[in-house]
């Protein structure tokens, strides 16, 4: 082989080399390299009507306008527009396009917490799930009242609140209705120990009835330390065949909830959950009860009241009595000092 094909075949080889050098510097600046540069973790979130096209989009806006080359070659090589998964993606500071494409392609999302709060309504409760996931409240409502999903899951459209725990979960953005009900059982089921059904099982109650009982509780009372005495108190009445005469009952009953005084007018109001009128328990929980409230049941304080009524400080708490003469005294202060308020609703 003479010099000048020597020449010939080193330069052809120099050039494949340094095609093939500035091909992998092109595919790692474009697949490979910090591609995204938010001052700090963003998120999009891919909802089920979207596409590809408007998957880049929410990726352009969330990330401050990003070259995108890179992200849609890969999108286009691996079909993408086919393969649209939903759910809530970050991006992080120096991410490349191939991490991003791998994470949307295998539906690799970030959790969100989501807080059930202590909500009187499961509507309220819809709703603010509903801001927080892809699902909306009405599609949540929908399942909620269908009574044979409701049969199926041990309850009735009254006792239903029971199943739910106030808390801060972390769950999928994408989450489905069943999926987020099975998860809110395992819940209840890790709550509902061997230690606290034997405790439900020796005040002769069922898991709802301690609902039941801890969201009148709570109702009645916002202070921590109280919450043990008026369980107490309406365990002895439930003990002695006595009415419970709570008036958060009857604030259920009427829907009215800014009451601040019961008269004998609301005291005949024919419902079911009128605890004046009906004995023993209402048909289900007035609100979604606290763990700390089903606990206030479980570990309620032994003692004899059996009365109570708010004080006239309006600190929120409570004077207790063991007999109605007592009571009566504390309920005389108590109406005395709304009068000087002048609160007679």
């Amino acid at each position: 082989m003479n010099t000048k094909t020597r020449r010939i075949i080193l330069s052809i080889l120099c050039a494949i080399i340094l095609l093939g050098a500035a091909a992998v510097a092109t595919a790692y600046y474009l697949f490979y390299s910090p591609t995204f540069h938010p001052q700090a973790t963003v998120y999009i979130y891919v909802d089920r009507d979207d596409t590809a096209d408007s998957v880049y989009h929410k990726i352009d806006v969330a990330a401050g306008h990003p070259r995108m080359v890179g992200l849609k070659l890969l999108a286009k090589q691996r079909q993408y527009e086919r393969r649209v998964r939903t759910g809530r993606y970050a991006i992080r500071p120096k991410e490349s396009a191939y991490q991003l494409m791998s994470h949307l392609l295998s539906g690799h999302q970030e959790p969100i917490n989501l807080t059930i709060g202590s909500d009187r309504f499961l509507e309220r409760m819809a709703g603010r799930v509903g801001r927080k996931l892809m699902v909306d409240s009405a599609e949540i409502m929908r399942y909620l009242t269908d009574t044979a999903v409701v049969r199926q899951l041990g309850y009735t459209a009254e006792t239903l609140p029971a199943l739910f725990l106030p808390d801060t979960y972390q769950v999928y953005w994408d989450v489905s209705v069943e999926k987020l009900i099975a998860r809110m059982q395992k819940e209840y089921s890790r709550f509902w120990n061997a230690e606290r059904e034997a405790k439900a099982k020796e005040l002769g109650m069922s898991k709802v009835e301690v609902a039941t009982l801890a969201s009148i509780v709570e109702e009645e009372t916002n202070n921590r330390l109280e919450k043990p005495v008026v369980a107490g108190l309406y365990i002895n009445r439930l003990k002695r065949g006595m009415p419970l005469q709570a008036d958060p009952t009857v604030k259920f009953a009427l829907q009215d909830f800014a009451l601040r005084r019961i008269t004998f007018d609301h005291l005949r109001t024919d419902s079911p959950y009128n605890t004046y009128l009906y004995p023993g328990l209402p048909p289900g929980p007035i609100r979604i009860p606290s763990k700390e409230g089903l606990d206030a049941v479980l570990n309620y304080t032994r003692h004899n009241y059996l009365y109570m009524c708010a004080k006239e400080d309006f600190s929120g708490t409570h004077n207790f009595a063991s007999s109605l003469a007592q009571h009566n005294v504390n309920a005389r202060r108590y109406q005395q000092a709304l009068n000087r308020r002048k609160i007679y609703n």
